[in-house]
């Protein structure tokens, strides 16, 4: 199998590589800059009104950096328990791009011609790149789909009093947003030492076991994916706001 990993700048994404790299050879890391602050808030504000997306704002500027602050302790107790690690991609086979959209990564792709891309933290991937290739796309959602897409899909499963839901999915990637077929879910386990930034490690940690199991199935042309039947597809869910999240966390005690 030729695999090629599409990702963000994130931990997130250095976490993944180096979890499957030691089992499955990857030929190119494909990486992408972080989009435009700017032109995200744009376009929030275009989809979610000024006074939400300044509210998220706030949340994102304080609630994060203070929570990151008091659980350093915890983060570093999972990062050594599943073995994340935060290794740089060899230059060998690392290629940045300013988007997983424009001509240079789809001129890549072609070059390469993958049976796999494993897609992790990149904007969203648009048609043009999907159809001109018959590679299979297949993506980690920190959440569970469709009942929960968009951001932070495990802190929005706990505020909803959702635990069932608040997990992990790989699917294939469609030209929705965290639409695809599913390939496997599964859930994680919360702790009363885990809050809104400790959630994406242990996602991240259940998803390289689960994505290693795909690859597998893969590898071994038994992979099979689903639809849930009966399950509309959700809203997208976006960042807290702050307000919103001091209510939760002051009444209803979910960090």
């Amino acid at each position: 199998m030729k695999i090629v990993m599409l990702c963000g700048k994130g931990c997130s994404s250095l976490f993944m590589y180096n979890g499957i790299k030691d089992d499955f050879k990857i030929d190119a890391v494909i990486q992408e800059v972080k989009p435009s602050i700017k032109k995200l808030v744009k376009r929030r504000i275009k989809n979610l009104g000024f006074i939400e997306v300044l509210n998220q704002s706030f949340f994102q500027i304080l609630i994060p950096r203070i929570l990151t602050l008091f659980s350093k302790r915890r983060i570093s107790e999972i990062k050594i328990i599943n073995n994340l690690k935060e290794k740089p991609v060899p230059q060998a086979i690392l290629t940045e791009v300013a988007s997983v959209n424009d001509k240079e990564c789809l001129d890549l792709i072609i070059k390469i011609q993958p049976d796999i891309i494993i897609v992790n933290g990149t904007r969203i991937i648009g048609k043009r790149l999907l159809e001109a290739t018959k590679t299979l796309f297949i993506n980690t959602h920190v959440g569970i789909t469709p009942e929960y897409r968009g951001v932070h899909g495990g802190y929005w499963a706990l505020r909803n009093d959702d635990i069932k839901n608040c997990g992990v999915t790989i699917h294939k990637v469609d030209v929705g947003i965290d639409t695809g077929d599913i390939i496997s879910q599964n859930k994680i386990e919360v702790t009363n030492r885990d809050n809104f930034v400790t959630y994406p490690f242990l996602q991240i940690s259940k998803a390289i076991v689960m994505m290693k199991e795909v690859l597998i199935t893969i590898e071994n042309d038994q992979l099979r994916t689903y639809k849930k039947e009966g399950t509309s597809v959700s809203k997208l869910w976006y960042h807290p706001t702050l307000t919103g999240y001091l209510y939760h966390r002051i009444f209803k005690g979910i960090k």
